[in-house]
């Protein structure tokens, strides 16, 4: 029966496939169309589905593992023993990819969605068991003190005869500022506790909220030749502009070494198999073949977790909006002027992937995929590999403008703390201390036009 029913679902996702193949990778009609956000992964879909489509250019083989892994993105996990996706826990913090990364976009700061690392203050110390019960991997050379009995990240759920492992308690604190022309506007900031289950506070332990990312495009940035990103990168400021960039270097399971960090806030994970593989594992406590039990067995097959982490490759980058429009093409030109481009640029190119979709694509993402000092408004104040307690991964801006329509009310930054595009440019500091003074003396319609790019994007 169980055969059979895999024989059906396999027969479906390639049906579903091939719907989407059809699927026309461009508007209709005689105007010239804009720089193609994704290359030929692009597709022009402005609604709230738009972060949820395959590429539209997957050969028939591609498309069919898309279409089986958006089925395992989507699977609810459940307590063994179960004749359907048994493994859940004992302790994590959601029972779905797509539980925390709802339609493929942003999430919010809230219990089941967010993530919340956790560092012991003080000197590295792996002895004991940081973690009892869940398979939270800590990296060899990392530099991240677990705390006892919690590891760095707090599963915040627990099956039936299990405990979570804490409380997180979360308030936000409201500051009003103004603008060089006397326009007021509002911040607001997370104040964060950690709690035993009884109330009593954790400490001392530094803390960082974290807000699911958008999973589109993310196949596209594999693809980028790590000697391009290295390329960008001036840890020293050699040309005196004030930025900075620096790769992380982070620990590669499967290679047993380091490598460049590409994915997760601050750059800590070097691929999107890995990825994959740490999030089954950290959040939903299902074991893999990179992060299996003690005892070598696996809640998945090798089989499930290469369809999710192709499905997470191959899903399409959605169109610009409004490219002709000369507000939008206004915007564009005080975001250079701005200097904010010498982050999010605009432009990287893929070189050799193992899915010609994403081989050799001229791309529009805005960023770098490089550290940056960030300031102290934003620091968590802990390190992470090579990224320190004030350093942030370039967060791309493809896609950013629907942020909102595809997730109503979702954040921006990485504990959601910008509740729009304006409130994070504001949090701006360290390095781009500068591009956000240029924007609070900017007239207000100066000001509308940047923002109206962004929207665009």
């Amino acid at each position: 029966m169980r055969r059979l029913l895999q024989i059906f679902m396999l027969g479906l996702a390639s049906l579903w496939a091939a719907s989407f193949l059809a699927f026309p990778a461009a508007p209709e009609g005689s105007q010239p169309l804009p720089p193609r956000a994704g290359g030929e992964t692009t597709l022009w879909n402005r609604t709230s589905t738009a972060y949820e489509q395959p590429a539209p250019n997957l050969d028939p083989r591609w498309a069919r593992l898309h279409a089986l892994g958006d089925i395992a993105f989507e699977a609810r996990f459940v307590t063994a023993p179960a004749p359907v996706n048994p493994g859940l826990g004992p302790l994590f913090n959601n029972n779905s990819c797509a539980g925390c990364h709802v339609k493929n976009g942003r999430g919010f700061p809230d219990k089941g969605q967010r993530v919340v690392r956790v560092s012991q203050v003080g000197s590295l110390d792996r002895s004991g068991d940081p973690q009892p019960f869940g398979w939270e991997a800590i990296a060899p050379h990392s530099n991240t003190p677990p705390v006892a009995g919690i590891g760095t990240q707090v599963q915040e759920k627990a099956v039936r005869g299990y405990r979570p492992e804490a409380k997180v308690e979360l308030h936000w604190v409201e500051q009003t500022r103004e603008y060089a022309d006397g326009t007021p506007y509002r911040l607001r900031s997370p104040v964060v506790k950690l709690l035993t289950l009884e109330g009593s506070p954790i400490d001392p332990v530094l803390i960082s909220l974290r807000i699911p990312q958008p999973v589109f495009g993310a196949g596209l940035l594999e693809a980028v030749p790590a000697s391009r990103i290295l390329a960008a990168a001036d840890p020293d400021d050699a040309d005196g502009d004030g930025i900075s960039g620096r790769p992380n270097l982070v620990w590669d399971q499967e290679q047993q070494r380091l490598v460049l960090g590409r994915f997760g806030w601050k750059a800590n994970t070097p691929n999107l198999r890995q990825q994959t593989a740490a999030a089954y594992a950290n959040d939903m406590g299902v074991t893999n073949p990179l992060f299996p039990a003690a005892d070598g067995s696996q809640d998945i097959d090798e089989a499930t977790l290469q369809a999710t982490t192709v499905y997470v490759q191959t899903l399409a980058v959605p169109g610009r909006a409004l490219w002709q429009d000369p507000q939008v093409q206004r915007g564009e030109k005080l975001f250079v002027q701005a200097q904010c481009a010498k982050c999010h640029r605009p432009e990287l190119q893929t070189g050799i992937h193992e899915i010609p979709a994403l081989a050799n694509q001229v791309i529009h993402p805005y960023t770098d995929l490089l550290l940056h000092d960030m300031g102290e408004g934003l620091a968590d104040g802990r390190a992470d590999f090579e990224a320190t307690g004030r350093e942030w991964r370039t967060p791309p801006l493809w896609g950013i403008g629907l942020s909102q329509t595809v997730l109503p009310s979702s954040g921006y930054l990485h504990d959601g703390r910008a509740r729009s595009l304006e409130e994070a440019i504001l949090w701006h500091g360290g390095e781009a201390e500068r591009s956000r003074e240029i924007f609070k003396n900017m007239a207000a319609e100066d000001r509308e036009a940047l923002l109206y790019f962004l929207r665009s994007l």
